[in-house]
C-alpha cells in the first residue's frame, strides 16, 4: 500500500479495479487544511484519463504487473499476433488498443515485453527508441531550406516519420517511439 503521499508520477496503482499510470502528481495543502496529493491518472487497461485526489488518510494499492517475453509475427486488419518467446505453437492475437501507439514500429519476429495484469495481458513495451532502416524516401528537392526542410519517409515497418532531406533510402534512422519522431541517422547505408 502507498500512503497519499507516495503517489508519484510513473507509479503505477490500482484505482477502479484497473491498473493506472500516475501521469503527474501535485502535493499541496490549502491554507490550513491538510495536505492533498492532486494526480492525474491514465487507466491501462480502458485509457481513460482520470483525476483524483488522495486526501491524508488515504492509501492506494500499488498494482502488481508481471512482464514475460513474446515475439511479433504480423498484423492483420488491426490484430497484432504474437507468440511465446521459446514457443511458436503458442501463438494469440492482440488488439490494437493493447498494443498501443508503438504498435506501428513492431518489428517482426522481434521480442518485446508483454505487461501482464492478473494474467491477462495489458500492453507491449516498445523500446522508446528503435533504429529502422527507411524504405521509401522522395528525393531531396533545392528550395527553401533556410528554416531546416523536412520530407515524409516509410520506415521498414510502414510507419511514415518526418525527416530532414539528406536521409534517402537504406539508411538507418533512429525514432522516438513515444512521439513517433525523428531523432537523427545511424548509419550511411
Amino acid at each position: 500500500m502507498l500512503s497519499y503521499n507516495e503517489i508519484t508520477t510513473g507509479k503505477i496503482i490500482v484505482h477502479n479495479d484497473e491498473p493506472c499510470k500516475v501521469l503527474s502528481h501535485h502535493v499541496f495543502r490549502m491554507q490550513q487544511r491538510k495536505p492533498v496529493n492532486q494526480t492525474k491518472l491514465k487507466g491501462l487497461k480502458s485509457g481513460k484519463m482520470y483525476e483524483n485526489s488522495f486526501h491524508q488518510a488515504e492509501n492506494a494499492q500499488e498494482a502488481e504487473l508481471e512482464k514475460t517475453p513474446v515475439v511479433y509475427i504480423y498484423e492483420n486488419k488491426g490484430e497484432y499476433m504474437f507468440y511465446e518467446a521459446g514457443d511458436p505453437s503458442k501463438r494469440f492475437p492482440l488488439a490494437a488498443d493493447v498494443v498501443g501507439t508503438g504498435a506501428q514500429f513492431l518489428k517482426s519476429k522481434e521480442e518485446y515485453q508483454a505487461v501482464l495484469f492478473d494474467d491477462e495481458i495489458i500492453g507491449i513495451e516498445v523500446p522508446i527508441k528503435m533504429q529502422l532502416t527507411v524504405k521509401e524516401a522522395p528525393p531531396a528537392v533545392k528550395g527553401n531550406t533556410a528554416q531546416g526542410a523536412t520530407k515524409i519517409i516509410t520506415l521498414e515497418t510502414g510507419a511514415t516519420v518526418t525527416a530532414p532531406l539528406f536521409i534517402s533510402i537504406g539508411d538507418v534512422v533512429e525514432v522516438n517511439t513515444e512521439t513517433g519522431s525523428y531523432v537523427g541517422r545511424v548509419e550511411k547505408a
